[in-house]
């Protein structure tokens, strides 16, 4: 009997059609929620302001972890679905000229921090593609963090790979330079659906890195793959399944498309085309997702990430230490983000810092200048801190304790609650939260709605007036 994604059982009857009408409903844009406020509320920073809050010690203890992102913006062509800050360009002494401003920028860093001593507990490459690096590039970037940075002896680090452009030599070098888990995207396997989006990419080209990561000893490895491409249909999205879960991965991450068209261009070529999907069959795949991957022993962990029972993400969920951040869940809750290269975006106590998205003034600043490439930020109020721990519970699936918060913030949040009440008893009725004994938690058809649950707590989530994009993409 087909298992039902809203409990654990079968499926009941009118079940699915129940939940499509509430995809309807609530379909509507909203944030990912992977900071807040949203990168859409950080504004200019004097380079005063920018030092005040890397010197502030109320922002760090000297003692506590940290955990350094590097975005890598290289990509050799670009993918029309795609979404991240990228530049194509295939040439190689770019890349070696944006290793050489990484390395000024890290040790800018460490002259401007109050604490340039914290271990560093987790380590991760974003971008771009940061498996376009060459061997001799990748183990010269983990040189330099070592040198620059002191390592705990533990250090979780990770790399998102393109198969396309990976080399078993890049591997060994990640290898080499202390990774442990690799993200590996793979999108979707049906040949229609890659020339759809402009990624060719070959099922033996997904499994051919697996094995590389595999005999290097990276076994911790987790699948990216994007519903509601265009070209996608229920048939061969199972079959993009089926081929994937044959691999065994740690993790799933099944992101949704965001079509946002406005803000990447690229993407108007789909409606060009009519090749866009229709919601109806979006919602489909969606729902067959969430029927599948349960039957295949991979536990819904919140939003967008399955993962299986023994992994230690699942078992974060389970301990309710399972944190959000930029990079996504996270198992280290509260550990303080570095963020280095173009666009990168880094994360204290109580700011978010980002640097200019321009590879021209990034190299402008840490050539000529003696202060970091930050161009934007934002300092949480205690009104910010106390709707951020909210929305991060939330996206992560854990009960508010409302008792607790009231002891915590005090009347702000009740002020809050009164001011939420409406939209939580709507989303009480029609079963996407249950409130009882002072608690709220999202119920399992709940956690298809996540944003919109956190919507709620959102002070600057405002609806798009009339004639005017949107600011986020839908949240189904």
């Amino acid at each position: 009997m087909p298992y039902s994604p809203l409990r654990d059982g079968p499926v009941g009857r009118n079940e699915k059609e129940r939940l499509f009408h509430l995809f309807h409903h609530y379909n509507r844009p909203g944030p990912r929620y992977t900071s807040y406020p949203t990168a859409l509320k950080f504004a200019p920073l004097s380079i005063k302001e920018q030092e005040e809050i890397l010197a502030d010690e109320k922002d760090a203890n000297a003692n506590s972890p940290l955990s350094l992102y590097f975005h890598i913006p290289f990509c050799p062509s670009l993918c029309t679905f795609c979404g991240c800050h990228t530049i194509i360009d295939r040439k190689e002494e770019s890349r070696e000229e944006y290793l050489g401003l990484l390395e000024k920028e890290m040790r800018r860093f460490q002259q401007k921090t109050a604490y340039p001593n914290r271990k560093v507990v987790q380590i991760h490459f974003g971008g771009g593609s940061p498996s376009f690096l060459t061997p001799h590039q990748i183990r010269h970037l983990g040189n330099l963090i070592r040198e620059i940075f002191p390592l705990a002896r533990e250090v979780e680090y990770s790399v998102e790979i393109d198969p396309r452009q990976v080399t078993r030599q890049s591997i060994q070098a990640f290898r080499q330079i202390g990774v442990n888990r690799a993200s590996i995207g793979v999108q979707d396997l049906d040949p229609e659906v890659q020339k759809a989006i402009n990624r060719i990419q070959p099922k033996e080209v997904s499994e051919q890195c697996l094995t590389w990561l595999r005999e290097v000893g990276i076994t911790a490895i987790n699948c990216d793959l994007i519903y509601g491409l265009p070209k996608q249909t229920r048939e061969n999205f199972e079959h993009t399944l089926d081929q994937v879960l044959e691999w065994q991965p740690d993790r799933l991450t099944i992101f949704g498309y965001a079509h946002v068209p406005w803000v990447k261009p690229a993407q108007k070529v789909f409606e060009k085309k009519n090749i866009l999907l229709p919601p109806e069959e979006r919602m489909e795949i969606l729902y067959n997702i969430h029927r599948r991957l349960p039957q295949e022993g991979y536990r819904h962990l919140g939003l967008d990430h399955f993962a299986a029972p023994q992994d230690p993400l699942a078992k974060a969920y389970d301990e309710g230490s399972m944190h959000r951040n930029f990079q996504g869940y996270s198992t280290l809750a509260g550990v303080e983000i570095a963020a280095f290269g173009i666009s990168a975006i880094s994360q204290g106590t109580n700011y978010y810092l980002q640097n200019g998205k321009e590879l021209s003034s990034y190299r402008q600043i840490l050539l000529n200048e003696d202060f970091l490439p930050i161009e934007r930020g934002y300092r949480l109020n205690n009104e910010d801190l106390m709707r951020r721990e909210i929305i991060m519970e939330i996206m992560c699936g854990r009960t508010i304790d409302q008792k607790a918060k009231v002891r915590k913030w005090g009347e702000a949040f009740g002020r809050l609650e009164k001011e939420a009440e409406p939209q939580l008893q709507e989303m009480e009725a029609d079963g996407l939260i249950s409130m009882h004994g002072g608690k709220l938690t999202p119920t399992r058809i709940g956690r298809f709605f996540l944003r919109n649950i956190a919507l709620v707590f959102d002070e600057h989530a405002k609806p798009a007036q009339e004639g005017q994009a949107p600011a986020f993409s839908k949240t189904i």
